[in-house]
């Protein structure tokens, strides 16, 4: 019996000492993923087509996980032709959008929650300025995530792009 607990004690002892002193080896990260193929202004992601002209990357880049599951909606009309906070000009048929945050030029990936369609965008702008809004999107950018065209906004993952 002595020995009995004796060993029980000893092999209780190895198993604590071993729990601190094995390193697991890195998983890979659910943050990061590879994407395989790039289009101008939008990108194709699990056979999702959004554009027409189908560009291959040269070199692959890196996106990493943002934000998910926030509020994204889009640019009004009366926006088109005025400057941006970036200097540039806006266009709602270009794909681009404002965050508050995200530098200027920042490609990120917008994800539709609901339906997986994906666009790349570049940030150009400040805003939005609406609680609880996330990101505001061109209303091209946006009219290819979304199927129900009533909708003034939309669940979605964002990606930055890491070239």
């Amino acid at each position: 019996m002595k020995i009995y607990s004796f060993s029980i004690i000893v092999l209780f002892l190895l198993l604590i000492v071993s729990s601190f002193t094995c390193k697991q080896e890195a998983s890979f990260s659910s943050k990061t993923f590879l994407l395989d193929t790039i289009r101008k202004d939008s990108m194709v992601v699990d056979t999702v087509v959004v554009s027409d002209s189908l560009e291959l990357a040269t070199s692959l880049p890196f996106a990493v996980i943002y934000k998910e599951r926030v509020h994204a909606s889009y640019y009004h009309d009366k926006f088109n032709g005025k400057k941006t906070a970036s200097g540039s000009i806006f266009n709602n048929s270009k794909y681009t959008a404002a965050h508050k945050k995200l530098p200027f030029g920042t490609k990120v990936l917008v994800t539709n929650v609901a339906n997986h369609k994906s666009v790349l965008v570049t940030i150009t702008d400040r805003g939005p300025y609406t609680k609880g809004r996330e990101i505001d999107l061109s209303k091209a950018a946006f009219m290819d995530l979304t199927e129900h065209r009533n909708t003034g906004y939309i669940l979605v993952n964002l990606q930055i792009l890491n070239d």
